[in-house]
């Protein structure tokens, strides 16, 4: 594969993980929409390439478009809560996040108000304590992989805000048991990357994190919202 399967530009194939080297293999992909299934996809794209001891790493947001949870942006009317909880959201140089009124709006109805602004309070009271990802921690509802539209987004998703995906743990292992191999649902940029959803409870999110590092599957024109991470031989 190593022949057969380049490194996004700037990335690359192999990284170092606790003393021990692993691939990366970025999987190419059709622009997959919510009239995909993403077991087919995964089994579609995947399958020929497993071997023993692989797994199988899939983009969150590939997951959450199939299952309907990705929302053109001149379709979300944000509400007044929306437009007024975003202006206290640290803006990031790598995603939109709930910066923005539409992304806002999918939290809300995603989690309801009052929890949405019960985080609110409980992150503003810790906020002078230094407490880092409390409003993320108690709206909970996988509300950090909400996303919205972003210039460097594959078209037509450069114009939508999206929910994260349903059920991820369940998702991965109908994927691991469709491809036969481990599977985990991640949410990765530049600044890091959160595991929603692993077939194997075993497959840490420490390990997970640090394989993904420095994110190999990009999130623009590369189309690989796939990856086979194997340990180098």
């Amino acid at each position: 594969m190593k022949d057969q399967i380049k490194p996004n530009p700037g990335k690359k194939l192999s990284i170092k993980v606790d003393g021990q080297s692993f691939d990366r293999f970025p999987i190419r992909t059709h622009i997959v929409t919510k009239d995909d299934n993403i077991v087919e996809v995964c089994k579609k794209y995947c399958s020929k390439c497993l071997q023993k001891g692989d797994a199988v790493f899939i983009s969150e947001k590939i997951v959450a478009i199939s299952q309907g949870r990705s929302f053109f942006i001149k379709d979300i009317k944000p509400s007044r809560l929306a437009k007024f909880l975003v202006k206290f959201v640290h803006k990031s140089p790598y995603g939109i996040g709930l910066g923005s009124p539409w992304t806002m709006e999918l939290a809300i109805r995603e989690a309801g108000a009052p929890r949405m602004l019960f985080a609110a309070f409980v992150s503003a009271v810790t906020k002078p304590f230094g407490l880092k990802g409390v409003f993320y921690r108690v709206v909970g509802c996988n509300i950090n992989a909400i996303d919205g539209p972003c210039s460097y987004t594959l078209p037509p998703y450069n114009e939508c805000a999206k929910l994260g995906p349903l059920k991820p743990n369940k998702v991965a292992r109908e994927i691991a048991e469709s491809v036969g191999y481990d599977a985990v649902i991640i949410d990765a940029n530049d600044l890091g990357s959160n595991v929603l959803g692993r077939s194997d409870k075993n497959i840490t999110d420490d390990f997970c994190k640090k394989v993904f590092k420095d994110n190999p599957l990009e999130q623009t024109k590369e189309q690989t919202p796939l990856c086979i991470v194997r340990r180098s031989l």
